[in-house]
């Protein structure tokens, strides 16, 4: 059996002579959750409607599930997309059960499924309202209900997150981790780094349609070396000459610093060389790196910070 669910391979899509997919390749393997991430605009939506033959693509090869079109195993795919839409006059359960019987579920069994789901998931006193009834958070929530009811083993979710009240986005972080459980295979695409830091195995990370990280949530968290802050009433420069020490930015105007550490140097041991040389040191916290700052490193700090503006 195929390790990986989705293979591609120089993925391209031009439109003109915009580029907005650049020779991506990405193994994605079975029984994971990757989160596809990127600012607006990275080219995250255009890969996921190559993948699922919704687009043409310019270059590369696409394999899904071990078919060379997703449209050959369709069934066995659940598919949220960015733009949001349900139909209004149904109502919740008809239509969760719809979507599940287009994907090849009898009717009794669509039923079913469709009213387990949306009482698992706070919405069985809504199952006979109809949609245009329903406030936008629980109408997300019920078309998230129908891409899934027929129990894909794969699943693409573009942008699930976008719109989602506080407490609905936790709902949402539960579908994702229950369809995990099951043994779904999981992409979603997100420009919010901390939905994947909770919820990702692994990490596939685009800018301006290039890849520019692409590894386990470990990998990622060890791509860039820890940093602490200190406050302390020290030059930047005297700091700098503490062994250990690879770099020093000004964090605030009260004399709190951001402090890199070379390879091999820990946070403890960076501390003990402050005191050996007489820094006086008022505060210290260590800080491990998270995925927006290896975005920002990634891409530049510059371009993240509007990309993600």
């Amino acid at each position: 059996m195929n390790d990986c669910v989705l293979r591609l391979r120089g993925l391209t899509k031009r439109y003109g002579d915009f580029l907005a997919v650049d020779q991506l390749d990405l193994d994605v393997p079975r029984g994971c959750v990757l989160g596809f991430l990127g600012p607006n605009g990275a080219g995250k939506t255009t890969t996921i409607r190559m993948v699922l033959g919704i687009y043409e693509p310019s270059g590369g090869t696409i394999e899904v599930l071990g078919a060379a079109s997703a449209l050959d195993v369709r069934h066995r795919i659940g598919y949220l997309p960015e733009e949001k839409g349900l139909y209004k006059k149904m109502k919740a359960r008809d239509l969760v059960a719809y979507f599940a019987e287009l994907k090849g579920m009898t009717a009794r069994d669509a039923k079913g499924r469709a009213t387990e789901l949306l009482d698992r998931y706070g919405l069985g006193e809504f199952k006979d309202r109809k949609c245009e009834a329903m406030s936008k958070g629980m109408g997300q929530k019920v078309q998230v209900l129908a891409s899934i009811a027929h129990r894909p083993e794969f699943v693409i979710l573009d942008e699930p997150f976008s719109g989602l009240d506080p407490v609905n986005q936790q709902v949402m972080e539960q579908v994702i981790a229950d369809m995990s459980k099951d043994g779904a295979t999981i992409i979603f695409s997100t420009h919010v780094m901390e939905h994947a830091e909770r919820l990702c195995d692994r990490i596939a990370m685009v800018a301006r349609g290039k890849k520019v990280f692409d590894g386990s949530l470990a990998q990622a968290r060890a791509a860039l070396p820890t940093r602490i802050l200190i406050g302390t009433g020290a030059a930047q420069e005297v700091l700098r000459g503490v062994p250990g020490v690879a770099n020093v930015e000004s964090s605030r105007a009260d004399g709190v610093y951001v402090v890199g550490l070379a390879p091999g140097a820990s946070a403890d041991g960076i501390l003990g060389a402050f005191v050996r040389a007489g820094i006086e040191v008022r505060s210290f916290d260590k800080r491990e790196p998270g995925l927006r700052e290896l975005f920002f490193d990634r891409v530049g700090a510059k371009d993240a910070a509007e990309m993600l503006a």
